[in-house]
């Protein structure tokens, strides 16, 4: 029977308490960061520490990394307290077959950055968990590493929780590295004891039916060199994490993580949804549902968070999680919607529950439901096709593998591991249906064959999804000795600065000279650094002095962690030395289409809500000096008067001249005035405002004009979709939209002399070219048809009479021609040929590949043969594949040099299959 949480302990007020006691202890509460990490070394946010990285790495040194920093309002915090959602992937196979394992889960984290350490870390550790949480203070046991005699006696002497359960472990277990060099340290983690009454001896923490770990806290003290040797860090700092789903199943005292507040809802639904009684299920059916809840809260989020479902990146990682939830679905029983509409969806009735339970997580997701529902049933009725297009393909390979067996002579077909792996994994078809079906067919499954994918693929995920890779050595932490670069180029173009660091030729240097590629920091800088969107800005370093002035051109400016910006350019004259004052020239006119280009882009943003709804959001951008680039959210196909209403809203604004405004103020009061934050950035306690009065306010970093005047004008000139649920505009505006028309303008008065028409007459002179071109490929396309025929004709007079009830098989190849072609030719053979017949004919066509088309009569494939199997096979000798029914089929390959041999074996393989051939 399911235990339902005790009051109090629900996973809100777990979390709460959380928050609360190290807020009061000193502890700046900050929230938690987007799923998708600004970090481009992995994919989702996976750890609590994440978004504190920078200050780990030691690229920056305050929390001031989280503002837009180019705001120049730093607050300092030495410690800080985060409630942040993760997802990791590594291990979801382990999903609702273990008590603990989660796709997606919360991560509470206390932070200390050079503040308190291991006695303070600790102590408040055991406070937290035996006097807020009320944990039996006998029931808990610590690990520590097995060289950290520190941590133990802290354990021991100060807290008292006596040395029979305080366990040593070794580096696989408790010891933390970010890799191979870098910060790292040694970890102490608490664990709960389901089972004091088994007593001390022998106790093993890695026995997941006694112990659960829920809290562990690392002691980041060390930097590993390139020679793997341990250095202390001058700033020690902790990095801890509690699992609010962990914290809540030992606090509600249920069995497992999936029965805790936290998902046991969204699993009642799934019950209600498959008819099932949860408490009397087995265990096949409570696997099913645990992963239903567990996926179910991973793909909301990630939704929310603007992943939307791909092949490619997060877009696959949330494609995966919806199509496991929804064969998970079928396995139950549940069909279309659950509720009698069998061409409905049921995934949205779940993230309802999920959305409901969202406000203390992510305030964001419920603003976001309409996206998260449109997606979800758009993305598991094309799945359910996809499902259904799987039991087809798993028909036709169990054909192929029976057709294999039946040419090789041997005793029994096999169904590949690779075949196997591709149904599981592209098509979410269930490995135990799979050998079900084929089991059915008398065919065997390499399941071997299966587990070295599977493994293949584990290991891929694992290294690209679970390691949040730091560094302290090098160039980067050389760096990290200098104070922030001061940027000024909001209010000016120019400044006189002094030179901080030189990199060349792979590290510090103390001067650089004409011809070096180089990087400079300055202590004051005009030029804007590239985020938020916008690329960086060009110009000049000009240091005066000597014989000859120094002159670096700078061609990109890029950040640094957050609080140093790198000039990248090239010496065209003269020597460069740290320490040199230099004047720093942004280039004027770049940096104005720039701005123009940017502000336009709030402006398309405004209007995209206006016409599309409030709903459309931003998923990517970029401001660059020749165009702009804007990702958004949009489900379907952007109509060609909405593209125009836009742009006309667009040019409105501009012409209006409407002045901005912008200001520095809280997050909070900028969230609260209904400032839109930008994609993927990421904002601390201060945020930079801009304004244009009635029409747009966001939070952002990045220059603009003063007026919307300055735009000049406004084109979209390309709108495409490049993912699903995701289109994208690109446009151009101020001098870019200027050079714009001059070029259309130009293009059109070299049509006009072409054509020699009028710009007026031009669609109908267009129209009239485009109807003759119709009606010549129409002509040559019939031609080319009689030509295939006439071939095929003249092939007929070979056709072979096979077996004892009189077969006609040709098989040949034709001159080069079009597929359309050759269907046509085939068709004419088979009604040349009547029934029963075999035909199978190939060609090169133009662009070089190979098409096959095949057909077999009534009376062949009632006699076993089928043509898309049999063309399929044929077609894997030129390079390629295909298929279709078992009467008429077609295929393509890209080795045309295969295709004479290919003939041949095709011809030997029909006189075999057919050489007993009698009519029914």
């Amino acid at each position: 029977e399911h235990e339902h949480e005790q009051p109090g302990v629900s996973g809100d007020a777990i979390r709460r308490t959380f928050l609360n006691f190290f807020a009061a202890r000193g502890h700046q509460l900050l929230p938690g960061s987007s799923l998708v990490p600004d970090d481009p070394t992995v994919l989702l946010t996976i750890a609590g520490m994440l978004q504190f990285k920078p200050i780990f790495l030691g690229q920056a040194t305050t929390l001031d990394n989280v503002l837009l920093s180019r705001a120049q309002v730093p607050r300092r915090f030495a410690c800080a307290v985060t409630s942040q959602k993760c997802l990791r992937t590594n291990d979801i196979e382990n999903v609702g077959r273990t008590s603990r394992h989660h796709t997606f889960f919360e991560m509470l984290g206390n932070f200390s950055f050079g503040d308190y350490f291991k006695h303070d870390a600790i102590r408040w550790a055991w406070e937290l968990a035996t006097s807020e949480y009320k944990l039996p203070a006998a029931r808990v046991w610590v690990s520590v590493y097995k060289d950290d005699d520190e941590a133990l006696a802290i354990w021991r002497d100060h807290v008292g929780i006596p040395e029979e359960r305080i366990k040593k472990l070794g580096e696989e277990d408790n010891f933390w590295a970010s890799g191979p060099t870098g910060p790292c340290g040694p970890c102490s983690e608490m664990y709960f004891d389901f089972h004091p009454e088994r007593g001390t001896d022998d106790a093993d923490l890695g026995d997941d039916t006694r112990f659960l770990e829920f809290y562990n806290l690392v002691f980041m003290q060390y930097n590993r060199n390139d020679d793997g040797k341990l250095e202390l860090l001058k700033q020690k700092n902790i990095d801890t994490g509690l699992g609010l789903e962990r914290m809540a199943r030992i606090l509600q005292k249920v069995p497992n993580n999936y029965e805790t507040d936290l998902i046991y809802p969204i699993i009642q639904r799934a019950s209600e949804l498959a008819g099932v009684n949860y408490t009397a299920a087995d265990d096949r059916t409570k696997t099913y549902l645990k992963v239903i809840g567990d996926h179910s809260r991973a793909v909301v989020y990630l939704i929310s968070d603007g992943v939307t479902p791909s092949n490619i990146g997060r877009g696959y990682i949330v494609r995966r999680l919806i199509r496991r939830i929804v064969r998970m679905g079928r396995l139950l029983g549940i069909r279309g919607d659950g509720e009698g509409n069998s061409e409905g969806t049921f995934l949205p009735s779940l993230a309802k529950v999920v959305i409901s339970m969202s406000s203390n997580v992510d305030p964001d997701v419920k603003q976001n439901a309409g996206r998260i529902f449109e997606e979800l049933e758009k993305e598991e009725l094309r799945f359910v096709q996809t499902l259904e297009r799987g039991e087809k393909l798993l028909s036709q390979k169990l054909e192929e593998a029976a057709a294999a067996c039946r040419r090789d002579g041997s005793t029994k077909p096999v169904l590949s591991g690779k075949d196997v792996f591709m149904l599981y994994d592209t098509y979410g078809f269930p490995v135990e249906i799979t050998e079900e079906v084929a089991g059915e067919n008398d065919v065997q499954v390499d399941m071997a064959g299966f587990e070295t994918e599977m493994e293949y693929q584990r290991r891929q995920s694992q290294e690209a999804h679970n390691v949040v890779k730091l560094s302290a050595g090098g160039t980067a932490a050389e760096l990290t000795s200098l104070v922030e670069t001061k940027f000024v180029g909001y209010t000016t173009l120019e400044s006189i600065a002094e030179v901080r660091a030189l990199i060349a030729r792979g590290g510090l240097v103390t001067e650089v000279r004409e011809g070096d590629e180089v990087e400079i920091v300055l202590d004051t800088t005009p030029f804007y650094a590239e985020s938020g969107g916008q690329i960086g800005d060009n110009g000049l370093l000009v240091c005066r002095g000597g014989e000859t002035d120094c002159i670096v051109q700078v061609k990109d400016v890029q950040k640094l962690g957050s609080n140093l910006i790198i000039h990248k350019g090239i010496v065209q004259q003269g020597t460069m030395a740290v320490g040199n004052n230099v004047q720093a020239l942004v280039e004027s006119s770049l940096r104005r289409r720039a701005q123009a280009q940017h502000t336009a882009t709030h402006l398309l943003q405004a209007a995209l809500k206006k016409v599309l709804g409030s709903e459309t959001s931003q998923a990517g951008s970029l401001v660059a000096f020749d165009r702009l680039r804007f990702d958004f959210t949009l489900s379907r196909k952007m109509a060609e008067e909405e593209v125009v209403q836009v742009e006309a809203l667009v040019n409105e604004w501009i012409s209006m001249a409407v002045p901005l405004e912008w200001k520095v103020m809280p997050l909070a009061e900028a969230k609260n005035s209904g400032a839109i934050a930008m994609f993927g950035e990421k904002y601390g306690e201060q945020v930079r405002v801009v304004d244009v009065p009635g029409i747009s306010k966001e939070l952002c970093g990045g220059t603009h004009v003063s007026n919307t005047s300055e735009i000049r004008g406004f084109k979209i000139v390309l709108v495409e979709g490049i993912a699903s649920g995701v289109k994208r505009i690109e446009a151009v505006a101020g001098n870019a939209f200027i050079d714009h028309i001059f070029a259309r303008e130009n293009a059109l008065r070299q049509i006009c002399s072409s054509l020699k028409a009028k710009p007026e007459d031009l669609p109908a002179r267009i129209s009239g070219l485009q109807d003759e071109l119709k009606a010549l490929k129409s002509e040559a396309t019939s031609l080319r048809a009689k030509v295939a025929i006439a071939e095929a004709d003249v092939l007929t007079g070979r056709a072979l009479l096979v077996g004892p009830g009189g077969v006609r098989i040709l098989v040949g190849a034709l001159e080069t021609t079009d597929v359309d072609s050759l269907r046509a030719a085939v068709e004419h053979c088979v009604a040349l040929h009547g029934d029963p017949s075999a035909t199978l004919l190939g060609a090169c066509t133009e662009d070089g590949k190979v098409s096959l088309v095949a057909a077999f009569s009534p009376s062949v494939v009632k006699h076993g043969l089928k043509a898309g199997a049999f063309v399929g096979s044929v077609a894997k000798l030129c390079g390629g594949g295909g298929g279709g029914r078992p009467d008429f089929a077609q295929a393509g390959g890209k080795l045309p040099d295969k295709l004479p041999g290919a003939i041949e074996k095709a011809k030997a393989d029909l006189l075999d299959l057919l050489a007993g051939f009698q009519l029914p």
